[in-house]
């Protein structure tokens, strides 16, 4: 079975972005169509401004926390960004990440959980299709919207939702399924 990688994008501190993370890591354990569910917060990984002199392509990283990065993006088989949206857009924490790294992204699929105030984040994952797509990755067609104003309880948790759990389920089932289907294109391009 694929792994699957959560990556909450925000870095923010005070953010919902982990709140919102672990839910969704938890919905996809539970979901149980991939081998392993990895979160990983941007926050914890603490990535600087993009810092290596190569080419990401060229694949030689000359610092730890490059290697260490790739590593764990180079084991997962698909990807879930859990995004804020800033000022319409992606966030930058999140751009430097995906900058780092190139074929450690390709043939991959990846699904959004994207939330904000007015737009729930749709404005950034439109933003974002651009640039996965530029390294191949595959963005699943069903998504999770989490409208903040809507969603959160007066103490800043996630109410719970039927129809988020929902859509949680068929992006994860799309993600389980692009994932061994792109496998074999994976397995030639390492």
């Amino acid at each position: 079975m694929p792994r699957l990688n959560v990556i909450v994008a925000s870095t923010r501190p005070g953010r919902v972005g982990r709140r919102i993370g672990d839910w969704f890591t938890a919905a996809a354990v539970r979901h149980g169509a991939f081998d392993e569910v990895r979160l990983v917060d941007l926050a914890e990984v603490g990535l600087p401004f993009h810092d290596e002199p190569h080419h990401p392509s060229e694949g030689i990283y000359l610092h730890e926390h490059t290697r260490s990065w790739s590593a764990t993006t180079a084991a997962a088989d698909a990807f879930v960004l859990v995004m804020p949206e800033y000022n319409y857009g992606f966030s930058a924490p999140l751009k430097n990440a995906i900058d780092y790294l190139y074929d450690e992204w390709r043939h991959k699929p990846v699904g959004f959980v994207s939330y904000g105030m007015t737009s729930g984040g749709l404005r950034a994952v439109q933003m974002i299709k651009q640039v996965v797509t530029t390294l191949n990755m595959v963005p699943v067609n069903e998504a999770v919207t989490i409208f903040l104003r809507q969603a959160l309880d007066d103490a800043g948790e996630l109410r719970p939702d039927p129809g988020r759990d929902e859509a949680a389920d068929l992006m994860l089932d799309q993600l389980a399924r692009l994932a061994v289907a792109l496998a074999p294109l994976r397995a030639v391009a390492a």
